[in-house]
C-alpha cells in the first residue's frame, strides 16, 4: 500500500514522533537521551525551528515543531540518521535503529496545539515515570516550571497557547498541567513562581507562521526542476553557469556553489543527486557543499544575507512566472 503524503506547510506546526524497533529502552540510559537532545538542539537552531513541547521517553520521543523555511523532513533526517549512526558506532550494531519512518501530523487547529502541549508533557506522568512533569529530566515542561537558562522549548510561543502575558498565561498553563494530573484539582500549587512582571507575548513576525485562520504566511514555492534552478540562480546573482560546473576552485566559485546548492536543498526541495547531475559534480561533494553552506549561513552574516537576498529574487521569479502561466491557460 502507498504511503499517504505528508501535509506539508512552511511554518507549519506538526506532532513529531517514532519509536525504537522492538521497543528496545534505548533512552533509559541517560546518556543517549541527552546526546538525542542535543542533537535536536542542533538541528533546531540549523533549521530554525519553534518548539512547543518535547518528551524523550525510555523508548519513543515526541516534539511539537513549528518548521521555518527548511522542510521537516531535512531536519527530521538529520536528527534520527545522526542519532542512529553515533548508537550504532557505540555498541558495534547494524541495522535499522527505529521502528518506521517518523509520523508528523499537522496541527491545524490551535485547540489542538494546546492539548498537544499538556499531552507531550504529561506523557512521563501518564507512563508512570513520575508524579509530577517537573521531576523528568528529559521534557519540556521542566523547563519551563523551572526556567531552564537554555531550554529547546522557545518558552514565550508556548504560553501564547494559554495567554497573551506571561504571568497569567503561565499560570494557566500550570493549572492546566496540575488538572492533568489530578483531575480533581483546579488551583494552581503554592510551587507556582510568576514572572516579575506581565509583559506581552509575541511571536517572531521574522519567521512564518500559521495565523490564527491555519493560513501560512510563509511562501507557497512553486516546484522547480533541477536544471531551471540552477539557471535561474546563476541569471540572478550574474555567474556564468559553465564556470559554476567547471573544476575551477577561486574563492568566488566556491562561495556561489554553496549558496546554489544549499538554497536549492533547504529552501526549494531541491535533491542533492540532481544538483550534482546538473553541476557535474559527484554527489557526495555536493553533500559537503550543502553542510558548508549551512553553517556558513549560520555564522557569517554576509553569507547568510546573500542566502536570503537570493531566495527572495527566485521566489519573485518563480511566483511571477508560474502566475503569468495561470493566467495564460
Amino acid at each position: 500500500m502507498a504511503r499517504r503524503p505528508r501535509i506539508v506547510v512552511e511554518g507549519g506546526i506538526y506532532h513529531v514522533y517514532n519509536r525504537i524497533s522492538s521497543g528496545e529502552a534505548v533512552f533509559a540510559d541517560p546518556n543517549e537521551a541527552i546526546e538525542f537532545i542535543e542533537i535536536i538542539r542542533d538541528v533546531t537552531k540549523r533549521d530554525g525551528w519553534t518548539i512547543f513541547a518535547w518528551a524523550v521517553m525510555s523508548n519513543h520521543f515526541h516534539l511539537v515543531v513549528r518548521t521555518s523555511s527548511v522542510p521537516l523532513s531535512r531536519g527530521m533526517h538529520a536528527v534520527q540518521n545522526r542519532f542512529s549512526r553515533g548508537f550504532n558506532r557505540r555498541y558495534r550494531r547494524t541495522g535499522s535503529l527505529w521502528q518506521s519512518r517518523y509520523k508528523a501530523n499537522f496541527v491545524s487547529k490551535q485547540s489542538y496545539l494546546d492539548r498537544l502541549v499538556l499531552y507531550v508533557h504529561l506523557n512521563p506522568v501518564k507512563a508512570g515515570l513520575v508524579d509530577d512533569p517537573a521531576e523528568y529530566p528529559f521534557a519540556g515542561h521542566r523547563e519551563v516550571k523551572k526556567r531552564n537558562r537554555s531550554p529547546l522549548v522557545n518558552i514565550d510561543e508556548m504560553l501564547l497557547c494559554f495567554g497573551t502575558a506571561q504571568k497569567s498565561a503561565r499560570r494557566s498553563y500550570l493549572a492546566a498541567i496540575r488538572i492533568g494530573i489530578d483531575p480533581d484539582s483546579a488551583e494552581v500549587g503554592s510551587s507556582w513562581h510568576p514572572f516579575p512582571d506581565d509583559s506581552s507575548l509575541n511571536v517572531d513576525a521574522d519567521s512564518p507562521y500559521l495565523d490564527a485562520l491555519g493560513r501560512s504566511t510563509g511562501l507557497e514555492r512553486p516546484t522547480v526542476e533541477a536544471e531551471r534552478f540552477v539557471q535561474l540562480v546563476c541569471e540572478l546573482a550574474e555567474f556564468d553557469l559553465d564556470r559554476l560546473a567547471s573544476r575551477t576552485r577561486d574563492r568566488e566559485t566556491a562561495v556561489m556553489r554553496r549558496l546554489v546548492v544549499t538554497l536549492g536543498v533547504e529552501r526549494w526541495g531541491q535533491k542533492g543527486v540532481a544538483l550534482a547531475e546538473v553541476l557535474n559534480k559527484n554527489p557526495d561533494v555536493v553533500s559537503w557543499w550543502v553542510g558548508e553552506g549551512v553553517r556558513r549561513r549560520q555564522d557569517d552574516p554576509i553569507f547568510a544575507a546573500e542566502f536570503e537576498g537570493l531566495d527572495e529574487q527566485v521566489s519573485a521569479e518563480l511566483i511571477q512566472a508560474q502566475g503569468t502561466s495561470r493566467g495564460e491557460e
